[in-house]
């Protein structure tokens, strides 16, 4: 019995990149105040080519995607899918400080008035 991972792996040819990454992509451009051009000349791309990623029309190499996250400041993480819930909410959560939800490591508001209370007695 020859034991073939590949015959259980379906190829999938993107036909652009993800949405969901190419606006994140072009959010940050924006927020560093570039244009297409300027990230082009950034990594070495016309700025007809920046523009057909953003898109969706070009699916870029593998290489040049990492070169434009990076140039962005951002960066591409593998997670396992079954953790892939927990970190979405981690990335919210940072977005949304105003959700009412505090980190772990935030100090509460009242414990400095109650250790206050405590220090006077």
């Amino acid at each position: 019995m020859k034991n073939d991972i590949r015959s259980h792996i379906k190829p999938l040819r993107l036909k652009g990149v993800p949405e969901e990454l190419r606006l994140r992509m072009k959010e940050a451009r924006v927020r560093k105040g570039w244009g297409q051009r300027e990230l082009g000349g950034k990594i070495g791309l016309p700025q007809p080519h920046v523009s057909g990623i953003e898109s969706g029309g070009i699916v870029p190499r593998f290489d040049t995607l990492l070169d434009i996250v990076r140039v962005l400041d951002l960066d591409l993480l593998l997670v396992p899918r079954p953790l892939v819930p927990a970190v979405l909410s981690l990335i919210r959560s940072q977005e949304e400080p105003e959700s009412g939800e505090k980190p772990l490591y935030a100090a509460d508001e009242e414990e400095p008035a109650q250790k206050k209370d405590r220090d006077e007695f």
